[in-house]
């Protein structure tokens, strides 16, 4: 490897930056998350400079204030975007959260309206704007997901008009629905389009990329006969298949943990002689946690042997809490919690504990452990990186995964796990009861499965395999994908 190449430019591109900022004695101190992007792309240290770039997600209005808030994102390579309060509220609630969110994720009875397509655009505008000026020719540019679909044609033209030449990759961090479905969507087209003058556009499974190629071609009169290729407008973009991960590694280091090991003896103490069923979800529509309710209260009630000997940890992560549709699902969902238990406690426990919080890391690392069962009931979901971070923690115990076959990750696990249909409460209640009575011999094989993959289909991988396709068509354009 040159020396150039050994610190290529990358620039990385996100609605929010992974870094958190606030305000300490007069002036602002940020940082750095360990989120999932940053740990996806911690292995490429060495070989390259990042820069990011996004919302920092307070509003600022004081030029001085802002000079502050830059310097201090400065000090770890992020640069803001600013915008006032109204205007991230209609790109991000209103437009990116209420209808493209809705439609990526296959549900109907959504709402077009104009007032907040026009912030959206107005936001990729302003991301375009500052992603150019910033911009060498060379750099590689990475932007993320369905907040930005816009961002590479807007950015190309300012690109060009600056005489600079990226190499523009874009990564869905969501489902691409069927063409049919995305048909639905007023500004259809000119979302694709936005996202044609990418160089690589990369999806979770070969199924996403499929209903995009698809979409292309149907919509927009694409030539799409060469398999993962698009030429459109006298441009060739290659879409691709990218499996992202975790870090497995932080999950076994955590458990190793003293404090872990404690609090696992407790949870093991306090939950001895039964069975424990964890879910742990953000609260989504998209996560089947009605469906994941109403299934386990079929359970119990077809499995009466088993009550007061299993239960139902479910974990439901606050999320969206200003949008209307979010508050009414956490309504549903802790009226449905009250009648389980109502109609199953008795003097010696109830059989759910619910928890609309969010749990420090090494609390949720310590409940994968105890677990024996993990129930995901997503009706759809673009990956799912629970199944992966459960399957991280169970190397002692074994425990069974039981997946809905609408995740993403059940394209990779089906056969490390208990598929089944999340809207089928009978199909739900009989997986459940296989995975609580399943033989040691064959939790274990089910568990080697997933941990070869699991260990193999890493976030550090997942970056660099993404990074390394985009560096290639920097270098050849035109050639084939």
């Amino acid at each position: 490897m040159s020396s150039t190449e050994s610190k290529r430019d990358l620039i990385i591109v996100s609605n929010r930056l992974p870094l958190s900022i606030k305000r300490v004695d007069g002036g602002y101190q940020s940082s750095i998350s360990s989120g999932g992007l940053v740990t996806a792309l911690s292995g490429l240290t060495k070989s390259t400079q990042f820069r990011w770039f996004g919302w920092p997600g307070i509003e600022v209005k004081d030029s001085e204030e802002r000079e502050q808030v830059s310097k201090s994102l400065g000090e770890h390579d992020a640069t803001p975007i600013f915008l006032d309060q109204g205007l991230a509220h209609e790109h991000y609630n209103m437009f990116s959260n209420r209808i493209l969110w809705p439609i990526l994720h296959y549900q109907s009875g959504v709402i077009y309206e104009d007032g907040p397509w026009q912030a959206y655009r107005r936001v990729n505008e302003l991301f375009a704007d500052a992603v150019a000026d910033a911009a060498e020719s060379g750099s590689l540019i990475w932007v993320h997901d369905y907040h930005l679909m816009l961002l590479p044609q807007l950015l190309r033209d300012r690109l060009q008009m600056k005489n600079k030449s990226c190499a523009i990759g874009f990564f869905l961090h969501t489902p691409f629905p069927a063409s049919d479905f995305w048909r639905a969507l007023p500004v259809k087209n000119d979302l694709i389009e936005g996202l044609l003058s990418s160089d690589l556009i990369g999806f979770h499974t070969d199924e996403y990329k499929q209903n995009f190629i698809e979409t292309c071609a149907s919509n927009l009169g694409a030539r799409t006969e060469i398999p993962n290729q698009i030429q459109y407008k006298n441009r060739l973009i290659c879409a691709g298949r990218f499996i992202v991960g975790i870090d497995p590694q932080k999950f076994a280091d955590t458990l190793q943990k003293e404090e872990v090991q404690d609090r696992i003896r407790t949870l093991e103490e306090r939950y001895k002689g039964m069975k424990i069923i964890v879910g742990v979800d953000r609260l989504d529509y998209i996560k089947g946690l009605t469906q994941k309710l109403k299934g386990f209260d079929s359970f119990l009630e077809n499995y009466p042997e088993l009550r007061n000997k299993v239960i139902l940890i479910q974990v439901a992560v606050p999320s969206r809490e200003d949008v209307k549709e979010y508050q009414d699902l956490e309504t549903e969902l802790s009226t449905l919690a009250g009648k389980i238990n109502g109609k199953h406690a008795t003097p010696e426990g109830a059989p759910l504990l619910y928890m609309h919080r969010s749990v420090s890391f090494t609390e949720l690392t310590a409940l994968y452990s105890v677990a024996d069962v993990c129930l995901l009931t997503s009706t759809r979901d673009g990956m799912n990186l629970v199944s992966f971070e459960y399957v991280a923690c169970q190397d002692k115990k074994k425990g069974v995964l039981v997946l809905s076959e609408f995740a993403g990750s059940a394209t990779f696990m089906r056969d490390g796990s208990i598929p089944f249909h999340p809207a089928n409460t009978t199909e739900m209640s009989e997986a459940l009861y296989a995975a609580l009575n399943l033989d040691f011999e064959e939790r274990q094989r089910k568990h080697r499965l997933l941990m070869e993959f699991v260990s193999t289909h890493t976030s550090a991988k997942w970056g660099q395999s993404f990074t390394e396709k985009l560096a290639q068509r920097c270098r050849q354009p035109k050639q084939p994908c």
